[in-house]
Parts: C-alpha cells; sequence; structure tokens
C-alpha cells in the first residue's frame, strides 16, 4: 500500500470513529449520553423587592425557560401572559405564570398555557358550580413534566417535595407522573387538585369547559388568584 492510499484509509477510520463516538451509543445500542435540562435559577431572593412579589423577574425568569425549550414570546403572549404568587409571597415554590387563549361562556369553552418553574406548584384548588357548571378540565405536558395531584385515590408513595408553606392545607395525595405528550383528566368534577412542575420545569396546555372565578376555590385560606 503507497503513502496516499495509507493516508486515505487512516482519514476513513477516523470519520468512523467519529461517528460512532458522536452518536452517543454503546455496545447495547442504548444512549450514554443525557440531553442537557433546565435547572432552577431563580429563588425567592429574587422574585421579591423589600417583601413585594417582583413580577418583571417573574417574567424573566419565564422567558429564560421559554428560550430554553424553544417557546416563543409571541407579542400575544406580550400582552396577555401574567404571573401569580397566589397571594402567598413563596412565588419560587408556589406560583405560575399563564395565558388564556380563550375562555367563551356562550360556547363553554377554554383554553389555557400553564406555565410552571422546575419544582413550582400551583396552589391546590377546586371549580365549583355558578350560573355556570364546574369547570372540568384535561392538561397536556407540551415541554418538561409534571406530577399531577388529586384528592381521589389513596396517598401515592415517594411523592416530591411540596413547599413548608402548603403543606398544613393540601389534601390531594394521589398523583402521576405526567411526561410529555402524555394527556390526563380532572378525575372528577369538583374535586381538588394541583399541578407541581419537576426539576425541569413544565409547559402545559390546558382545555376545559368554561371557567368562571367567582367558582373557584382553594384549600390554603390565604391563596387568591
Amino acid at each position: 500500500m503507497n503513502t496516499l492510499s495509507k493516508i486515505k484509509s487512516f482519514a476513513v477510520c477516523m470519520v468512523i470513529t467519529s461517528v460512532w463516538a458522536c452518536s452517543g451509543t454503546n455496545s447495547n445500542n442504548h444512549s450514554v449520553m443525557n440531553p442537557k435540562k433546565y435547572v432552577k435559577k431563580y429563588t425567592n431572593a429574587d422574585f421579591y423587592t423589600n417583601g413585594q412579589f417582583n413580577e418583571e423577574v417573574a417574567f424573566k425568569a419565564f422567558k429564560d425557560m421559554f428560550e430554553f425549550y424553544g417557546e416563543p414570546f409571541t407579542p400575544l403572549m406580550e400582552k396577555d401572559m401574567w404571573v401569580t404568587d397566589f397571594g402567598l409571597g413563596d412565588f419560587e415554590n408556589t406560583g405560575m405564570g399563564g395565558i388564556f387563549w380563550v375562555n367563551d361562556s356562550v360556547h363553554n369553552y377554554f383554553a389555557h398555557e400553564i406555565y410552571l418553574l422546575p419544582d413550582q406548584m400551583i396552589a391546590e384548588h377546586a371549580h365549583f358550580p355558578t350560573a355556570f357548571p364546574a369547570k372540568f378540565e384535561s392538561w397536556m405536558v407540551r415541554k418538561g413534566m409534571c406530577y399531577n395531584f388529586s384528592e381521589l385515590g389513596d396517598a401515592t408513595p415517594n411523592a416530591p417535595a411540596l413547599p413548608e408553606s402548603q403543606k398544613a392545607s393540601i389534601i390531594s395525595k394521589n398523583f402521576v407522573e405526567q411526561h410529555t405528550g402524555e394527556v390526563v383528566h380532572l378525575k372528577k368534577s369538583e374535586t381538588f387538585h394541583f399541578l407541581r412542575a419537576g426539576s425541569e420545569g413544565a409547559i402545559v396546555s390546558e382545555w376545559a369547559s368554561y371557567h368562571d372565578g367567582a367558582g373557584l376555590r382553594f384549600t390554603n385560606p390565604k391563596a387568591r388568584l
């Protein structure tokens, strides 16, 4: 074999080796490379200024998560997205961002996007009848994952840590892990429930019947929306 042929053979071997290494697989054809995960970057020390909830910082935190997940921040979101700490002063652990895409009492339908930072939970709540039937809802996780809690069913073992600020009031002990693309429905109308994001945060689509805020009830007596 002449020198040119040796060089060509060596180059081919290097390309094959590089492709195999970048594929991230071992001899059992299982991935050995973990995808990059979103992590918590903000705490209550960032979210509160002189004891007051700083919505500007909350939006900054969500925009950072949106950028990681490739979620566009649209002009409509700029206009209509909101954030809340439910008046509990613990946004790092209990709070959310959201936008109501539609809430139509005439045609009785509702569409909502829920945004949860890493390990953040929505204050436990239920929906009761008003002049309208009790809201019934379903959720699909689009990014990240969450724990979907319900007051119905036996306590599920190995529950994620829940905020100290909420433990005394929470009655929902049964949960399922809800991953990207999975849909979970409210088990029964007028039952208490909540979502708690995993360590990577969560972006969740919700579809429901008309949402009348007058029928919203929290188990934590201090919570409000």
